[in-house]
């Protein structure tokens, strides 16, 4: 093969892996979108949530029979789906606990609208959850690891040429379940009367009350459906990545940037932002050693935000 055609297989290998890896991401920063966009609060734990989601989806498949009953091909992402349904309650609960005390018509004529208080909270319980975690589950990585995430799929000889693509088995079921996930929000969002309700209440929590809607339920939904979301996406992870108590941390940033890159606030963008976060991470590296990933992920970010401070897919004031 020709040294043009090996580039060129690495390049469409690197935008394949970029795609799925990147629908992954989306999903994760769709969680964090959603609690931004409807509840205006910046929560340092969703890092943790994501944490959770792994430790749940391991469990579930390992310790509660999944395995047993589903085998080790549809197990592992019926295990992320119970991923999130247990953490959207660990989120209601959190909610009750702490942050409606915090947020909604509570802190309305407050001084920064509670948002000093809020990112104390969140950061506290992010350091919680992260030690408490620790101490539940230790420090030695774990994964859960499948058939499907050593086999891949083999497209070519593509063009007619030599070239051939390689499809990781279980990265792509994960990807097209982030698929689903993120479009099954986003139709929650847009057709439905909690959807609605949600909204309007990120829009204006005062007229939304004063209509007959419950602000402090709609956040509490809000927060406990961004929670559960973000952990689906750590359950899907931890399919193919060993991760252990602090994994929020290498994850929070890749959040925080795709959310920003789509629009702040904005669902459909923080999905899109995953994406080019997965797009501009792997095609890096047919340029730059894997250690500078990051760093390529920060400058295509502060050149977008140059150009459109507002994001890729955002609007000034869009919420929601």
């Amino acid at each position: 093969m020709s040294d043009g055609l090996m580039l060129l297989e690495n390049i469409l290998q690197s935008v394949y892996t970029g795609l799925i890896v990147g629908c992954i991401y989306g999903l994760m920063c769709v969680g964090l979108a959603l609690i931004f966009g409807v509840m205006r609060v910046i929560n340092f734990a969703q890092g943790e949530f994501l944490m959770l989601g792994m430790y749940a989806a391991f469990f579930g498949f390992t310790h509660l029979g999944l395995q047993a009953l589903l085998g080790p091909y549809v197990g592992p992402f019926v295990a992320a789906l119970f991923a999130g349904v247990v953490v959207f309650v660990f989120g209601v609960i959190l909610y009750e606990a702490f942050l409606r005390h915090i947020t909604g018509m509570r802190v309305a004529k407050t001084e920064g609208e509670g948002h000093y208080p809020q990112l104390t909270l969140t950061l506290g319980l992010s350091l919680i959850i992260a030690n408490g975690g620790l101490l539940l589950f230790g420090s030695t990585p774990v994964t859960m690891r499948t058939p499907l995430s050593s086999t891949a799929w083999e497209i070519g000889p593509i063009f007619g040429t030599e070239m051939m693509l390689f499809l990781n088995q279980g990265r792509t079921i994960a990807s097209l379940v982030a698929i689903a996930v993120a479009v099954s929000v986003s139709l929650f969002i847009s057709r439905s009367r909690w959807g609605t309700m949600m909204r309007a209440a990120a829009d204006n929590p005062q007229s939304a009350t004063y209509v007959g809607i419950h602000v402090g339920k709609s956040h509490r939904l809000a927060f406990a459906m961004g929670s559960g979301i973000t952990a689906i996406a750590g359950g899907l992870i931890a399919t193919y990545y060993p991760f252990q108590p602090y994994i929020g941390g290498e994850f929070i940033i890749i959040m925080y940037t795709g959310v920003l890159l789509g629009g702040m606030g904005s669902v459909s963008g923080a999905f899109l932002g995953g994406i080019t976060i997965g797009l501009v991470q792997q095609l890096s590296t047919l340029v730059l050693p894997n250690q500078l990933q990051n760093a390529a992920i920060f400058v295509a970010f502060l050149i977008i935000l140059v150009v459109r401070p507002q994001g890729l897919f955002g609007r000034n004031v869009e919420r929601v």
